[in-house]
């Protein structure tokens, strides 16, 4: 699979992503990482520390909460993805967005998807990064790594998507972020 940044964005644009209103919550924004090494294309994810207050241990994209002097949620999701991985700004090309989505921990996340060259020589913060995840985007053809929960939350039932890839679980937010990003593409259903 050889994705162009072009079709990427092409496919994104498709269809308007859905601006959900503030509802008074933290607006934070995440960078879904592409990048393609030797002829295949790889989504990047991290794998958080146990030391951190919030999603210890867990696998997400690289970002986080908007800070005043951020102008608007790309910059936001920029920012992160150079303090958590090392990426520079002018290193992504960004391609789109998808929907906003409401977390279960309060916050309004806006997802970006960009490109970044390859090879590319990541610093993972070690306060924040425990691990980077490469995974090739074929992988996620692959519908037996895919299965979705009915979890209940604040007195509604919610669907939960998860990742089984190798070792690693990717859920909830992540993987609903994961799952658009695919369907936008064409590669999930």
């Amino acid at each position: 699979m050889n994705l162009d940044p072009g079709r990427v964005r092409q496919a994104l644009a498709r269809q308007e992503p859905r601006r959900l209103p503030p509802e008074d919550l933290h607006s934070a924004a995440v960078l879904v990482p592409l990048y393609n090494r030797e002829g295949e294309d790889y989504v990047l994810f991290t794998r958080r520390t146990e030391r951190l207050r919030h999603h210890r241990g867990e696998i997400s994209f690289p970002g986080g909460r908007r800070e005043p002097g951020d102008c608007d949620l790309v910059t936001t999701a920029l920012r992160e993805t150079r303090e958590e991985l090392g990426i520079a700004p002018d290193d992504v090309k960004v391609l789109g967005r998808l929907d906003d989505f409401f977390s279960v921990y309060g916050y309004h996340v806006t997802p970006y998807v960009g490109f970044f060259p390859w090879p590319y020589p990541l610093q993972a913060d070690p306060g924040e990064i425990a691990e980077n995840i490469e995974v090739p985007l074929a992988r996620f053809r692959d519908t037996a790594i895919h299965r979705q929960e009915n979890w209940r939350h604040r007195g509604r039932v919610h669907p939960v998507d998860f990742y089984s890839v190798d070792h690693h679980e990717i859920w909830g937010l992540t993987a609903a972020i994961l799952r658009q990003f695919l369907q936008r593409l064409g590669l999930a259903h």
